[in-house]
């Protein structure tokens, strides 16, 4: 028998064949902090046109704005570590990128974080954090308490955006001082600001 047709629910092609259909049908989750803070402006502001991401829920307001930019070119990736080469790369062709990731993709971009440190390349990541305020899922404890001492461990500078009011100064701090002098800074986005996950 043949398989049913495999249904993917995109905006313009969602039942009744409207945007307005397709909200109804698909209603967006409720803006957590993060997502209504963003990242992309103050990451704009300082120079970053490419940015690099793993999809990831706390992520997807900063990755929509991104994508609906034209000024911006958001790749999505299929594991982190890509992330950590697409900057190399990006910065020897003379542009700027970060890169989004959540705290159980640090794991995967250990080795090649080398590649940052032994060529002072300049590296910015923001990192949503889990394993913390309320999680679920015990298998996401140990790698989120494991997340600082892997970047310190190879060279990568953390530092703690706490609260909302934080984050568009500490992303633009870290933007200049990351392409300013060469220097990999990981901003660790605390799992308050992104909301609690159900399932």
């Amino acid at each position: 028998l043949p398989a049913p047709p495999l249904r993917v629910p995109q905006v313009s092609t969602c039942a009744g064949g409207t945007a307005a259909s397709c909200r109804r049908a698909y209603p967006r989750p409720p803006a957590l902090p993060f997502r209504r803070a963003g990242a992309p402006r103050p990451l704009k502001a300082a120079g970053v046109e490419i940015l690099a991401y793993v999809p990831d829920a706390g992520h997807s307001r900063a990755i929509q704005r991104a994508v609906d930019d034209p000024a911006m070119e958001a790749i999505v990736l299929t594991t982190e570590e890509e992330g950590v080469a697409l900057a190399a790369g990006a910065w020897l062709g003379g542009k700027k990128a970060a890169l989004l990731m959540q705290s159980s993709g640090v794991g995967n971009c250990i080795n090649m974080l080398a590649l940052m440190l032994t060529c002072r390349f300049p590296f910015l990541t923001l990192v949503t954090m889990r394993g913390e305020w309320e999680e679920f899922n015990p298998w996401q404890k140990p790698m989120g308490n494991a997340v600082p001492a892997v970047f310190e461990a190879m060279g990568v500078e953390v530092r703690r955006i706490a609260e909302a009011g934080q984050m568009a100064p500490m992303i633009a701090s870290a933007a200049q001082e990351a392409f300013g002098d060469d220097r990999a800074i990981a901003l660790m986005i605390s799992q308050k600001l992104i909301g609690k996950k159900v399932w």
